[in-house]
C-alpha cells in the first residue's frame, strides 16, 4: 500500500457522440509506494497508454484501419497522421497480446518483398488456424529462417518437436534451415511456386518465338502474355478468341500450352506411384519438341522430386492456397500503407490482419 502523492486532471478522448467529438476529464492520481519507494500513476483499466484517448477509442480506430488508409481515418476523426499511426501500432499489440498462441502442426514457408533491390522477409503462417505467426529476419537465408525456430521454441517450448508438414517454395536456404532445425518435419512443396516456375518456361517459349517469327505472325504474339498464362476459365470471350488464334498459328506455342495444362493434374492422385506414373509419361512427351525451358522445367522436377510427390501423400494433404493468399494480403497492406518505412508496423499488420478484432471486445 502507498499513499497519495499528488493528483491532476487529463482531458482524454473519447467515442464521438452525435457528430461531435467526446472528451472526458479524468482525475489521475500518483501514489507514493512505501515499498520500493517509487511514484506511481494509478492504473485506469479503460484509458490507454499515454492517457490521451480510452482504450474504446483505439480499438475504434484500430478497427477502421483494417481496411481504410491512415490518411483518412486521421481527416475524419480530427487527428495527426503520426496520432493515428501510433494509435495503430498500440491496438495491433493488444490485439497480438490477447489472441491466444496455439504452436502449429501445418506451416506454411514463404518470402516477401519489402523493398525495391531484392530485399526480403519471411512470413511464417500457420494453415490449420489460416493465419500468420511469424514475420521476420534480415533476408530469405538458412540463417533467418532458423530465427523463426528460435522464436518458436521461445514462444511454446517443445512446439518444434511437434510440427508436422511445412509447406514451402523450392528455395535452397528454405530448406536446409527446415532439415537442421525439425529434421522430422515432412516439407510439401507448394503447387502454386511449382506452376509459377511452369508459366516461366511458358512464358520463356513465347518470347522465343517472337523473335523467331516473321513482322506478319509476331502480331499474334505481342501482348499475349497475360492470355496464354492465365487460366481458360479465367479469361473473357474475347481473349479466348485471341489464345485460339495465337495457338493456330505457332505450333511449338500449342505444344508447349497442352504441356503446361496437362500437368496441373499432377496435384490430384493420392498415391505417389501414380504421380510418379503420370510425370515419367509427361516428360516423356518432352522428347524431339525442341522445348528446351519445359526440358529444364522438368529437370527441375526431377531434382526437388521428394518434396513434390509428398503432397500425393493422405497424411499431406492440407490447403496450399493459403500462402499464396498471405501474400496477396500482404501487397495490399503494403500498397495502403505506402510512404510506411517502419518495418515493426508491418510485422504488426501482417500478423494482424488475419486475427479477429472481437478478442479484445
Amino acid at each position: 500500500m502507498g499513499r497519495r502523492h499528488d493528483e491532476r486532471s487529463a482531458l482524454v478522448r473519447d467515442l464521438d457522440s452525435g457528430g461531435l467529438h467526446v472528451y472526458l476529464r479524468i482525475p489521475l492520481r500518483r501514489i507514493a509506494c512505501k515499498r520500493c519507494r517509487m511514484v506511481k500513476r494509478e492504473r485506469i483499466e479503460f484509458l490507454a497508454t499515454p492517457a490521451k484517448f480510452t482504450v474504446r477509442f483505439e480499438n475504434e480506430i484500430g478497427r477502421r484501419l483494417r481496411d481504410t488508409p491512415i490518411s483518412a481515418v486521421a481527416s475524419l476523426l480530427g487527428l495527426k497522421w503520426d496520432q493515428v499511426r501510433r494509435i495503430e501500432e498500440s491496438y495491433m499489440k493488444r490485439l497480438l497480446d490477447a489472441t491466444p498462441f496455439e504452436p502449429p502442426r501445418v506451416i506454411g514457408i514463404d518470402e516477401v518483398s519489402v523493398k525495391k533491390g531484392h530485399r526480403y522477409r519471411i512470413v511464417v503462417s500457420d494453415l490449420e488456424r489460416k493465419r500468420p505467426i511469424w514475420l521476420g529476419g534480415k533476408d530469405r537465408s538458412a540463417e533467418s529462417m532458423a530465427e523463426f525456430f528460435a522464436f518458436l521454441e521461445k514462444r511454446a517450448p517443445g512446439a518444434v518437436q511437434r510440427l508436422e508438414i511445412a509447406v514451402q517454395d523450392m528455395w535452397k536456404p528454405f530448406r536446409i534451415a527446415v532439415r537442421e532445425n525439425a529434421p522430422r518435419v515432412r516439407i510439401v512443396y507448394d503447387k502454386f511456386h511449382v506452376m509459377r516456375h511452369l508459366g516461366d518456361a511458358l512464358d520463356t517459349i513465347r518470347k522465343q518465338e517472337y523473335r523467331r517469327a516473321s513482322e506478319k505472325d509476331r502480331r499474334f504474339i505481342k501482348g499475349q502474355k497475360y492470355t496464354l498464362l492465365s487460366a481458360r476459365e479465367h479469361l473473357t470471350l474475347e481473349k479466348r478468341r485471341s489464345l485460339k488464334l495465337l495457338l493456330s498459328v505457332n505450333r511449338r506455342l500449342h505444344r508447349a500450352y497442352l504441356l503446361r495444362e496437362t500437368f496441373g493434374q499432377l496435384w490430384s492422385f493420392k498415391r505417389p506411384e501414380f504421380a510418379r506414373r503420370f510425370f515419367l509419361r509427361w516428360k516423356d512427351q518432352l522428347r524431339w519438341q525442341r522445348l528446351e525451358p519445359l526440358r529444364k522445367f522438368a529437370d527441375m522436377i526431377e531434382r526437388h522430386w521428394e518434396g513434390i510427390e509428398a503432397y500425393s501423400r493422405p497424411e499431406n494433404k492440407v490447403s496450399l492456397g493459403f500462402v499464396e493468399g498471405v501474400n496477396n494480403k500482404i501487397r495490399v497492406i503494403q500498397r495502403r500503407a505506402y510512404g510506411i518505412r517502419h518495418s515493426e508496423y508491418l510485422r504488426l499488420k501482417v500478423l494482424t490482419a488475419f486475427v479477429d478484432p472481437r478478442v479484445l471486445d
